[in-house]
């Protein structure tokens, strides 16, 4: 089979979505078949909003003369252009639904604190690129031949917002891998490493970290954003980690940190809390007190053992293999 992988980024860049493309690319590869990437190139990232997306169009439309099927990695940047591509070719083209750009857009610019399950419960002043994204968003995912998402719960969420088709809409849950060797921590010590962006919650955080080291001088809160391999260095020798955004659809993050072992706080606004159960601190993004509460809970000894015995405990595993296998295996019933 010939396979169109359309991503925005791709190593070297450094980035989910590209560690995501490359995984599944081997994977493909592996099991026979041919695959071309289609990412961004050097230029169209310099384009305005619009440019870029027509450009990347010619680009990948000249590239699928010949495929078969288009697996297209995020709802925005590449979708409409793969999308459209796909159309005309009248080829298949699976996207995978793993985030959503206008919510994030409209938090960044109206700094509104909202949580994505409840984004669009109302209706919102859209600025017009907002709302431009929506009817772009909307068109990609309507005319996909399938859609991915990575959790049930956000697949509630946006289905119902984009009023989608449930007949083609599927599940696929990000990786899960195994157990990774690590350390016991010199220091009370929490990484919390992502974007600086509103949604990511980061000026509750460190409010809540700073009454919380009023009642335990211990604590220190990491921040440095470094490349995926340094962050896994970091996360083998630290304490804990925490992410309180205001909603996270399936965390690597929080993933990467279990298999270290690392006890963890994060926010109850994610797809991930069917998968985990108990496992790991929840807390309400909204709540700083909650936030500082959870900290200093994670920072008592008995509370810390407790948790780090549960996450080493989770043996819930989902590998490249399953999740290349299991995308082919839409695009043949499809």
């Amino acid at each position: 089979m010939q396979i169109i992988i359309a991503t925005g980024i791709y190593p070297p860049d450094v980035g989910g979505p590209a560690e995501y493309a490359k995984h599944l690319k081997d994977e493909f590869v592996g099991l026979g078949h041919n695959v071309a990437v289609v990412s961004y190139s050097g230029l169209e990232k310099k384009l305005p909003f619009g440019l870029r997306h027509l450009a990347y169009f010619f680009r990948i439309f000249f590239r699928s003369f010949g495929s078969d099927l288009f697996v297209t990695l995020d709802t925005f940047s590449v979708a409409l252009p793969s999308v459209l591509a796909s159309v005309i070719l009248r080829k298949k083209n699976i996207i995978r639904v793993s985030g959503d750009f206008l919510w994030e857009s409209y938090a960044e610019r109206a700094g509104e604190l909202v949580p994505l399950r409840l984004f669009y419960k109302v209706k919102r002043v859209l600025s017009f690129k907002e709302k431009i994204i929506f009817r772009m968003m909307k068109f990609a995912l309507s005319r996909a031949s399938l859609l991915v998402f990575n959790s049930e719960w956000q697949k509630d969420i946006l289905v119902p917002a984009y009023n989608l088709d449930y007949s083609k809409v599927r599940t696929i849950l990000n990786f899960f891998g195994d157990s990774l060797p690590a350390s016991d921590p010199l220091g009370k010590n929490f990484i919390w490493a992502t974007r600086p962006i509103k949604l990511k919650n980061g000026e509750m955080l460190r409010a809540a970290f700073a009454k919380a080291r009023v009642s335990d001088s211990s604590l220190s809160l990491d921040e440095r954003v470094t490349s995926h391999e340094e962050l896994f260095r970091r996360l083998a020798s630290c304490y804990a980690v925490i992410l309180p955004s205001l909603s996270e659809v399936s965390p690597n993050f929080i993933i990467d940190a279990i298999r270290f072992g690392k006890p963890f706080i994060m926010t109850r606004e994610s797809g991930l809390a069917d998968i985990l159960g108990d496992v790991g601190l929840r807390v309400d993004p909204l709540d700083e007190s909650d936030i500082t509460e959870k900290i200093l809970m994670l920072a008592d000894p008995s509370c810390y053992a407790k948790q780090k015995k549960l996450v080493e405990a989770f043996n819930f595993r989902h590998s490249w293999a399953e999740i290349a296998n299991e995308f082919l295996e839409l695009a043949n019933r499809s």
